[in-house]
């Protein structure tokens, strides 16, 4: 494993990491006190790290190596002993928030699956996927903001679901060119869809009704994360509130541009992102 800069702490690693990113998830974290901001920047830098294995190494083999020395480096954090900056950071919030190994090792092995399939069969199969890849992170994340009642991790789960289906249908022609292909094949078998049709910047009226039942199957899970998330921890979880609304928001830009996430990236602005998660924080008072 490579050395690591003595100048800078390993706070400031993942403040680095998070913000490179450019993610809407950096527009929420504004909103937390100091100790939450830095536990949930680390964990930001973590799920960031581990993408980056897969997406940044080319070589199977090398990627394998890579989330097995992660693996290992879970086993050090928790043994008091982590090497990496972003684990260093994580150790002051393990007992604290009450995080557990497990949901580290299921991020991992959700990154593993990136590397075991090119495409899902079916959405039994895509749902493991995305449990491992947003979900486990959205119950660690409501662990970091606070809660009283269980109810609050149903919530957590389901709103990890709905962002990550959020996100395949965003980037489902840059994953197509990058060889991978999330919508379940045998729902494009149903809209008469070949997998290769995502690499080209071409919509056609099967691709239009396909992604319009990918993204209900999204909504679905914005409604049922809000139902279930209970009325005294609202305010405690306003952070993943104001993710929902924001990615409520791209789901929304992403169906009144005709689903032609195959000829280009639907985004919102920094502006409007910003905007969203003021007006959401604002709309959720603090209990007396």
């Amino acid at each position: 494993m490579r050395t690591f800069s003595k100048t800078m702490s390993p706070d400031e690693y993942c403040q680095r990491k998070a913000a490179r990113s450019g993610s809407s998830f950096y527009y929420a974290f504004r909103f937390l006190d100091p100790e939450r901001r830095r536990a949930i920047i680390a964990l930001y830098a973590f799920c960031r790290e581990v993408d980056d294995v897969v997406d940044q190494c080319r070589e199977p083999a090398v990627a394998h190596a890579k989330l097995n020395w992660w693996r290992e480096e879970i086993g050090r954090l928790f043994d008091g002993n982590p090497e990496h900056p972003i684990t260093q950071a994580l150790a002051a919030h393990i007992e604290p928030f009450d995080l557990s190994r497990e949901y580290f090792e299921e991020i991992i092995d959700g990154m593993q699956m990136d590397l075991d399939y090119d495409a899902y069969p079916d959405f039994p199969t895509l749902s493991l996927y995305c449990y491992r890849a947003a979900s486990v992170v959205g119950l660690l994340s409501a662990r970091i903001f606070g809660f009283s009642d269980r109810r609050t991790l149903k919530y957590a789960h389901d709103l990890g679901m709905a962002l990550q289906l959020t996100n395949i249908l965003r980037d489902v022609h840059e994953d197509a060119v990058r060889g991978r292909v999330y919508i379940p094949l045998d729902e494009l078998k149903r809209f008469e869809v070949k997998p290769e049709e995502f690499r080209f910047n071409v919509t056609r009226e099967s691709h239009r009704e396909l992604f319009a039942f990918q993204a209900a199957r999204a909504a679905d899970y914005y409604s049922k994360a809000e139902s279930q998330l209970p009325d005294q921890d609202r305010y405690a979880q306003r952070t993943g509130l104001i993710m929902a609304a924001i990615y409520r928001a791209l789901l929304g830009e992403i169906e009144r541009d005709g689903f032609r996430v195959l000829e280009h990236r639907v985004h919102l602005t920094p502006l409007r992102k910003l905007w969203i998660a003021w007006r959401t924080a604002r709309s959720i008072k603090k209990p007396k």
